[in-house]
Protein backbone atom coordinates (compact mmCIF):
# COMPACT_ATOMS: atom_id res chain seq x y z
CA UNK A 1 0.00 0.00 0.00
CA UNK A 2 1.19 3.38 -0.51
CA UNK A 3 2.42 5.45 2.13
CA UNK A 4 -0.17 8.35 1.77
CA UNK A 5 -3.73 7.70 3.44
CA UNK A 6 -7.02 10.00 3.89
CA UNK A 7 -9.99 10.00 4.47
CA UNK A 8 -11.82 13.60 3.21
CA UNK A 9 -15.65 13.83 3.19
CA UNK A 10 -17.31 12.56 0.65
CA UNK A 11 -20.45 14.35 -0.21
CA UNK A 12 -20.56 13.46 -3.25
CA UNK A 13 -20.96 10.05 -2.52
CA UNK A 14 -18.86 6.87 -2.39
CA UNK A 15 -20.80 4.97 -5.01
CA UNK A 16 -20.13 8.13 -7.41
CA UNK A 17 -16.02 7.43 -6.90
CA UNK A 18 -16.24 3.72 -6.74
CA UNK A 19 -18.65 4.13 -10.28
CA UNK A 20 -16.26 6.02 -12.31
CA UNK A 21 -13.30 3.90 -10.94
CA UNK A 22 -14.90 1.03 -12.39
CA UNK A 23 -15.83 2.24 -15.72
CA UNK A 24 -12.38 3.34 -16.40
CA UNK A 25 -11.28 -0.15 -15.36
CA UNK A 26 -13.98 -1.39 -17.89
CA UNK A 27 -12.84 0.90 -20.33
CA UNK A 28 -9.24 0.08 -20.47
CA UNK A 29 -8.30 3.43 -19.63
CA UNK A 30 -5.50 4.74 -16.95
CA UNK A 31 -7.14 7.17 -14.78
CA UNK A 32 -6.02 10.72 -13.89
CA UNK A 33 -7.88 13.59 -12.05
CA UNK A 34 -8.09 17.08 -11.55
CA UNK A 35 -9.36 19.22 -8.65
CA UNK A 36 -11.30 22.09 -8.50
CA UNK A 37 -10.46 24.84 -5.91
CA UNK A 38 -12.38 27.76 -5.58
CA UNK A 39 -11.45 30.79 -3.08
CA UNK A 40 -14.02 34.06 -3.07
CA UNK A 41 -15.03 33.52 -6.86
CA UNK A 42 -11.24 32.66 -8.19
CA UNK A 43 -10.29 29.19 -9.05
CA UNK A 44 -6.62 28.03 -8.57
CA UNK A 45 -4.70 27.52 -11.25
CA UNK A 46 -1.12 26.51 -11.66
CA UNK A 47 1.60 27.36 -13.97
CA UNK A 48 4.19 24.55 -14.72
CA UNK A 49 7.92 25.95 -14.44
CA UNK A 50 8.74 25.39 -17.95
CA UNK A 51 5.95 27.95 -19.06
CA UNK A 52 5.90 30.32 -15.62
CA UNK A 53 5.35 33.94 -16.96
CA UNK A 54 4.64 32.44 -20.56
CA UNK A 55 1.10 32.53 -22.60
CA UNK A 56 0.85 28.13 -21.83
CA UNK A 57 -2.26 27.21 -20.82
CA UNK A 58 -2.53 27.02 -17.00
CA UNK A 59 -3.28 23.82 -15.11
CA UNK A 60 -5.75 22.62 -12.58
CA UNK A 61 -4.10 20.65 -9.36
CA UNK A 62 -4.81 16.97 -10.45
CA UNK A 63 -2.22 13.27 -10.92
CA UNK A 64 -2.45 9.83 -12.16
CA UNK A 65 -4.60 7.36 -9.88
CA UNK A 66 -2.17 4.80 -8.57
CA UNK A 67 -2.75 1.28 -9.42
CA UNK A 68 -5.32 -0.34 -6.11
CA UNK A 69 -5.47 3.80 -4.88
CA UNK A 70 -8.98 5.01 -4.51
CA UNK A 71 -10.66 7.76 -6.18
CA UNK A 72 -11.18 10.09 -2.70
CA UNK A 73 -7.39 9.09 -1.51
CA UNK A 74 -5.93 10.41 -5.00
CA UNK A 75 -8.07 13.69 -5.38
CA UNK A 76 -6.55 14.22 -1.51
CA UNK A 77 -3.12 13.45 -2.37
CA UNK A 78 -3.13 15.25 -5.69
CA UNK A 79 -4.06 18.43 -3.59
CA UNK A 80 -1.70 17.97 -0.77
CA UNK A 81 0.89 17.00 -2.96
CA UNK A 82 0.87 19.42 -5.47
CA UNK A 83 -0.33 22.84 -3.33
CA UNK A 84 0.33 22.01 0.33
CA UNK A 85 -3.79 22.38 1.15
CA UNK A 86 -5.76 19.44 2.48
CA UNK A 87 -8.64 18.62 1.34
CA UNK A 88 -11.50 18.22 3.44
CA UNK A 89 -14.38 16.99 1.03
CA UNK A 90 -14.91 16.05 -2.25
CA UNK A 91 -18.14 18.15 -3.32
CA UNK A 92 -19.25 17.12 -6.69
CA UNK A 93 -17.93 15.18 -10.17
CA UNK A 94 -17.73 17.96 -12.70
CA UNK A 95 -17.35 15.60 -15.59
CA UNK A 96 -14.47 13.99 -18.12
CA UNK A 97 -12.34 13.97 -20.59
CA UNK A 98 -10.65 11.63 -22.62
CA UNK A 99 -7.14 11.57 -24.67
CA UNK A 100 -4.14 10.11 -25.76
CA UNK A 101 -0.60 10.29 -23.58
CA UNK A 102 2.48 11.03 -25.29
CA UNK A 103 2.80 7.49 -25.39
CA UNK A 104 -0.29 6.80 -27.04
CA UNK A 105 -2.36 4.89 -24.47
CA UNK A 106 -5.87 5.95 -23.75
CA UNK A 107 -6.41 8.06 -20.65
CA UNK A 108 -9.81 9.66 -18.44
CA UNK A 109 -9.32 12.75 -16.74
CA UNK A 110 -11.96 12.65 -14.12
CA UNK A 111 -12.32 16.39 -12.52
CA UNK A 112 -14.08 16.81 -8.92
CA UNK A 113 -14.98 20.07 -6.74
CA UNK A 114 -13.61 19.99 -3.43
CA UNK A 115 -13.59 22.17 -0.04
CA UNK A 116 -9.74 22.51 1.47
CA UNK A 117 -8.92 23.17 5.16
CA UNK A 118 -7.32 26.39 4.88
CA UNK A 119 -7.04 28.22 0.89
CA UNK A 120 -3.12 28.61 2.47
CA UNK A 121 -0.44 29.05 2.10
CA UNK A 122 -0.28 27.44 -1.27
CA UNK A 123 3.05 25.00 -1.20
CA UNK A 124 4.02 24.17 -4.80
CA UNK A 125 5.92 21.20 -5.89
CA UNK A 126 5.43 20.33 -9.05
CA UNK A 127 5.14 23.78 -10.49
CA UNK A 128 6.34 27.10 -10.81
CA UNK A 129 3.78 29.45 -10.20
CA UNK A 130 -0.04 29.67 -9.43
CA UNK A 131 -2.47 32.24 -9.78
CA UNK A 132 -6.33 32.27 -8.41
CA UNK A 133 -8.13 33.41 -11.33
CA UNK A 134 -11.81 34.36 -11.18
CA UNK A 135 -14.23 31.77 -13.08
CA UNK A 136 -16.18 34.84 -14.11
CA UNK A 137 -13.24 35.97 -16.46
CA UNK A 138 -11.53 35.00 -19.29
CA UNK A 139 -9.06 31.83 -18.18
CA UNK A 140 -5.72 30.66 -19.88
CA UNK A 141 -6.62 26.95 -20.29
CA UNK A 142 -7.26 24.57 -22.43
CA UNK A 143 -10.63 24.26 -24.28
CA UNK A 144 -11.27 20.79 -22.50
CA UNK A 145 -10.44 22.51 -18.91
CA UNK A 146 -13.18 25.11 -19.73
CA UNK A 147 -15.64 23.03 -20.39
CA UNK A 148 -15.16 20.97 -16.79
CA UNK A 149 -14.67 25.08 -15.17
CA UNK A 150 -18.21 25.71 -17.29
CA UNK A 151 -19.55 22.74 -15.26
CA UNK A 152 -18.19 24.18 -12.27
CA UNK A 153 -20.22 27.20 -12.53
CA UNK A 154 -23.12 25.67 -12.92
CA UNK A 155 -23.30 24.17 -9.85
CA UNK A 156 -22.52 27.57 -7.77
Amino acid sequence: MWDFEVSPRQSIGGSVLTELQAKAETDAVALRIGVVLENNGAVLLLERVEYVAGRRPLNLPGTTVRPGEALAAAVARAVLEETGLTVTDITAHLGSFDYLDNAGKPVRREHFAVEVANVGPIRLTNYGGYQWLPLDGELPVTSSIQRILAAYGELR
